[in-house]
């Protein structure tokens, strides 16, 4: 996600130089390179111990994290439409109507299937609320961005339908992240931070809102194409500019609360900072504030703010150099086996699914999926 999302921002930032689009590709292209070694490895784990899949989409810390791999393809149909229209032929542009619907019904079904499944199969405790269970909702948090950057190069009838796609699902996961919101909030009034390593993934909670923010803008921007002048009402005032603003106003009603997170999570951050140790935690530091950063970009051009075009570059330039360092410490861990090694991450209460199908010949703990739910659940 975080190498996608970096690639989108350089695709979308204001102030530009010769060969920042090529930097961009060249994430783009890594991002490409990564999500495709991940799936395949992650096909190989479920291969060989088939019942992990089940555990995976319900464990109280790994099941959260499904709904990633979808914003991880909303990233990559961003990324090619920024770097794709107008280098290749049409074809694109309906392909791209298409992934749009399919990516839209698989990421609704997502986050019905997965909160069901903890609501029935978890007991998660409030005093552990962490913004990550936001992430069942989180592939339709990005509906907006998508919907706002493809549009342009749609018909008008396909542009209409992706536009009020956009609205009605950015709104659904705005609001089921708000409630979640409270959640978080009681957890940091009424109990501890988390420990100093994964305190970066509190950055996850800048995401929704600078996401619904950029959302709303990007969508605003284009309700004059889209709207007829008295769609909805008979004023003199064409329908169209109407929405504009108020998407305008919807979205600078948003975005502060990004910022707001971002400085509690940093203030946090610095608070624990000499007792943090690498995890995969780390890559928060990029992802959600790549919405923050989108958001920021879109106000700038709504408003036709050159300073808040320059914090937007600001922005940019510190999540590139976030990355490098997130990268290199994450490479780093890997081959020293601090992290995705068996019984490092968050699989490791599944350690005893042996791997393969003759590790589990003898192994009478990989025949039930019981072991790992909360006594509650069973």
């Amino acid at each position: 996600m975080s190498t996608g999302a970096v690639a989108v921002v350089l695709g979308n930032t204001p102030n530009t130089f010769t060969g920042l689009k090529t930097i961009g590709k060249i994430f783009f292209i890594l991002d490409i390179v990564l999500f495709l070694l991940f799936t395949g490895l992650m096909i190989t784990r479920f291969c060989l111990v088939p019942r992990k899949l089940t555990a995976s989409l319900h464990h109280p810390v790994e099941g959260l994290f499904h709904g990633t791999y979808w914003v991880s393809v909303a990233l990559i149909l961003n990324c090619a439409y920024v770097y794709g229209n107008g280098e290749v032929g049409a074809w694109l542009t309906e392909a791209l109507n298409i992934c749009f619907w399919i990516y839209c019904a698989i990421s609704f079904t997502v986050s019905v299937a997965q909160y069901s499944m903890f609501f029935r199969l978890e007991r998660l405790n409030v005093t552990d609320a962490v913004p990550a269970w936001i992430f069942p909702i989180y592939p339709l948090l990005v509906v907006g961005t998508l919907a706002g950057t493809i549009l342009p190069a749609q018909p008008d009838s396909a542009s209409w339908e992706i536009f009020v796609g956009g609205v009605l699902f950015q709104g659904v996961a705005w609001l089921v992240s708000f409630l979640l919101y409270a959640i978080y909030m009681q957890r940091l009034m009424t109990s501890h931070l988390p420990s100093a390593t994964v305190r970066p993934g509190m950055y996850v909670s800048v995401g929704p809102a600078g996401y619904t923010a950029a959302g709303m803008f990007s969508l605003a921007s284009q309700a004059p194409r889209l709207i007829p002048p008295n769609f909805f009402t008979d004023t003199v005032v064409p329908d169209g500019e109407i929405v504009r603003i108020i998407g305008i106003m919807a979205g600078l009603f948003v975005i502060l609360f990004a910022y707001w997170f971002f400085f509690i999570t940093t203030i946090a951050i610095i608070a624990g900072i000499r007792k943090m140790e690498f995890s995969l935690n780390w890559w928060a530091f990029i992802f959600p504030n790549a919405g923050l950063t989108l958001a920021t970009i879109q106000a700038g051009s709504a408003l036709k703010s050159e300073a808040i075009n320059g914090i937007a570059s600001a922005l940019t330039i510190i999540l590139v150099i976030l990355w490098l360092i997130v990268a290199f410490f994450c490479i780093r861990a890997v081959w020293q086996g601090d992290v995705m090694w068996p019984g490092k991450d968050e699989d490791k209460s599944m350690e005893r699914l042996a791997w393969g199908w003759r590790g589990n010949r003898k192994n009478e703990h990989a025949h039930h999926l019981g072991h790992w739910r909360s006594h509650d659940a069973e």
